[in-house]
């Protein structure tokens, strides 16, 4: 009996230990993704350790370029005309800027998912989304990446963005998605 009394206190112990350590971690991970961003909120010692990470002569320098949102490479979705698989002019420029990514990050793989929307057949909208995948794996390659860096894949009308049955529903639907 006053084994378990002393193993169930032993563990209360372990545990409370545990979530209070568990807390001072949080709030700290908190405070230093605030202080990566700019806010310098935290006084102390602590904040002349949070302030220096990730910050360099440039404001971004701790940001990888795909997270960047005024960079081509945060474009990762291209959109298509109706039963279209030509890849527009607008999107050029995004998919030059994701291939010469690939062709520095050589060890880096991505998937370009093509996507139809609900009218024609299903074996129709599979082969259109696998068209659109494909012309964009085209378009990449003329920048230079390995072809075993980039994976073409169609998924029709099977994952729709948008539910509805009308013009804009389906303009969402038609589309590649480039996935890193």
């Amino acid at each position: 009996m006053i084994t378990r009394l002393i193993f169930i206190t032993s563990l209360t112990v372990i545990l409370t230990a545990c979530s209070s350590t568990s807390e001072r971690g949080d709030s700290a991970a908190v405070e230093d993704r605030g202080n990566a961003s700019g806010s310098s909120s935290t006084s102390g010692s602590e904040s002349g350790s949070a302030t220096t990470f990730g910050t360099g002569t440039d404001a971004r320098s701790g940001m990888s370029a795909l997270d960047d949102p005024t960079s081509p490479l945060s474009v990762r979705i291209l959109y298509f005309d109706y039963d279209s698989s030509e890849v527009l002019p607008a999107y050029r420029e995004v998919l030059e800027a994701h291939a010469n990514y690939l062709v520095q990050n050589p060890n880096i793989t991505i998937s370009l998912e093509g996507h139809a929307d609900e009218r024609g057949s299903r074996e129709y909208n599979l082969a259109l989304g696998e068209r659109r995948s494909q012309s964009a794996k085209r378009h990449m390659m003329l920048f230079g990446p390995a072809s075993s860096q980039i994976r073409a894949t169609s998924y029709g009308e099977e994952r729709p963005i948008a539910d509805g049955h009308n013009d804009e529903a389906w303009s969402q639907n038609r589309r590649v998605e480039i996935i890193y």
